[in-house]
């Protein structure tokens, strides 16, 4: 499967690359785009400079984003301990209620940091749906499907790549739900 990526500059729906042309970083290669590249994704790498507690936010700000096109990647649990994924909008919060109810969960609840250390396999604030130690069911905010081109943690804090929304249903399985709330 062959999937376009966003270029620096080019514009996508709400999601344009703003930040300043300078010499691209290397980044070396992670459990998420080895894991891309065995499938023939194609997608855009973005370094930047990660701060501690800095979030989607910071992460926009220093790329020239919409906060809305980073996707921020939860690890979370059911009531049985079962550990589950969450893609939820940068500038949104989930609504672990709706989510329960939605996916057929008494209740869902984070995470602690080291356990969703143990089952994504990355550190938290570098932690991408893709190439994670265990595999667990995905569940994707259903208004990310429709933008254009998104921005997610590429397996490393601050590390994100950049690619096209339907490729989180059509290789994770992701399956969309609507738990958005707005702080």
């Amino acid at each position: 499967m062959r999937t376009a990526a966003l270029a620096p500059g080019e514009r996508a729906r709400g999601c344009a690359y703003n930040a300043p042309m300078s010499k691209s970083k290397h980044v070396s290669e992670t459990p998420a785009t080895q894991f891309l590249r065995r499938h023939d994704v194609r997608f855009g790498e973005h370094p930047y400079d990660y701060v501690e507690h800095g979030g989607t936010g910071e992460s926009a700000r220093q790329l020239g984003v919409d906060e809305h096109c980073v996707v921020k990647t939860l690890v979370m649990e059911d009531e049985s301990a079962k550990p589950l994924i969450v893609l939820m909008h940068g500038d949104r919060t989930v609504s672990t209620k709706n989510l329960a109810r939605q996916i057929g969960a008494k209740r869902v609840e984070p995470c602690k940091p080291e356990v969703a250390n143990r089952h994504s396999g990355y550190l938290v604030g570098g932690t991408s749906p893709f190439g994670t130690k265990k595999t667990m069911p995905v569940y994707v905010e259903s208004s990310i499907l429709e933008l254009d081109s998104i921005y997610l943690n590429g397996g490393r804090r601050g590390y994100l790549i950049s690619l096209a929304p339907s490729v989180l249903t059509s290789l994770l399985g992701a399956r969309p739900v609507q738990c958005a709330s707005v702080d």
